[in-house]
């Protein structure tokens, strides 16, 4: 102990034990770093795998229409396709998963339809929502948040959506040719995506306009509303007393008008002289 005392008082102790600890901190760094070093070179090296994979299948199925650089294109019309720059991830995506792209013809709308190939397979989605992504930002593909708010979805809904989507989700027609889809086929994630990305004739409700909470009870109130049963067989278009009326009328007092008439319409028979 008095040796170790006697050392420790020395003048260049302090020193010794300062590169010491140098010395000890820089082993201990060139043991990890290699291990780090080596996992963030494979990450790095699988996301240029696939912004090439993704920048190949835009090349095969989408550059004809969006141009190259998705920069879009123009006809003796005017713009044939959209700018994708900066359109991010989540509009990618919805497109894409929704069937509405690739387009295979140009109308006022482009309707949903079946995934076709090679996009049935969703890592080749991923590939090309990350390329487009890659080019200028925009939304991502977001996550729903869980346990949303009915009974705010409700409100909301009525008070944003029902104007155009009908009540309960139904759809309706549009000026121009154009309409608002039937919302019973869609994903929790692709209503959200359609929310974020505003597409077609749909207007953009980013997270300042409606909180990624509210996001999430719009869509427990969609999917609560579409789980309900109809107990009298045919919902009528789930429009309420509007739609059941009209069948009432159309149907039911038109049947009894019917009957009046070809009543009516009948001669009697000449009564027998007695």
């Amino acid at each position: 102990m008095t040796r170790f005392t006697a050392w420790r008082r020395r003048s260049w102790a302090g020193y010794a034990v300062m590169l010491a600890a140098l010395v000890a901190i820089g082993v201990i760094y060139a043991g990890l770093s290699p291990a780090t070093d080596k996992a963030e070179a494979t990450g790095t090296q699988a996301q240029a795998q696939d912004l090439a994979k993704g920048r190949e299948l835009y090349n095969q199925n989408c550059a004809s229409c969006h141009g190259l650089n998705a920069e879009g294109t123009k006809d003796a019309k005017g713009q044939k396709a959209p700018s994708l720059i900066g359109v991010g991830a989540a509009a990618v995506d919805f497109q894409i998963t929704t069937g509405r792209m690739p387009a295979m013809t140009m109308a006022a709308q482009v309707p949903r339809k079946k995934v076709v190939a090679p996009f049935d397979d969703h890592k080749n989605v991923e590939a090309v929502s990350a390329y487009i992504q890659s080019l200028g930002g925009g939304p991502g593909v977001p996550e729903v948040p869980e346990g949303g708010d009915v009974a705010l979805g409700g409100k909301l809904f009525r008070t944003n959506c029902a104007q155009c989507h009908n009540f309960t989700g139904q759809g309706g027609a549009l000026t121009g040719g154009k309409y608002a889809p039937d919302l019973h086929q869609t994903t929790p994630v692709q209503i959200y995506e359609a929310m974020l990305t505003g597409p077609q004739a749909m207007p953009v409700f980013n997270d300042t306009t409606l909180t990624p909470q509210d996001k999430a009870a719009i869509i427990a109130f969609i999917e609560t509303v579409r789980a309900e049963p109809n107990p009298g067989g045919n919902g009528l278009g789930r429009m309420g007393p509007v739609s059941e009326g009209l069948a009432a009328w159309l149907v039911g007092i038109g049947l009894l008008v019917l009957c009046a008439m070809w009543i009516t319409a009948k001669k009697p028979k000449k009564l027998k002289k007695s």
